[in-house]
C-alpha cells in the first residue's frame, strides 16, 4: 500500500516563536517528556483532541499553526 503523505508537527516552530522550553511546554500541557518528545518529533500515531486544545492554550495558536500536511514524494 503507497503511503500518500503525512502529518508533520511544527512543535519546534512555535516553541521558539514563543519563546518557550520543551519542559515547560510538557508542564502546561500535563505531558511527560517521553511523550512530548515523541510528539515533537513528529513520531506520534496519533493525537487526542483534548491535547491538541492544551498544546493550543500553552503556546496560544491555532491547530494549523501545529500540525501541517507534506505529500509524499516518491515516484517510485
Amino acid at each position: 500500500m503507497e503511503e500518500q503523505g503525512k502529518i508533520v508537527f511544527n512543535i519546534d516552530v512555535m516553541l521558539a516563536k514563543r519563546k518557550m522550553s520543551v519542559t515547560e511546554l510538557s508542564r502546561l500541557v500535563g505531558i511527560n517528556m517521553p511523550n512530548m518528545s515523541i510528539l515533537k518529533n513528529g513520531k506520534a500515531k496519533a493525537i487526542k483532541v483534548h491535547t491538541l486544545l492544551k498544546l493550543c492554550e500553552a503556546l496560544d495558536c491555532q491547530p494549523g499553526d501545529l500540525l501541517s500536511y507534506e505529500k509524499n514524494d516518491d515516484n517510485t
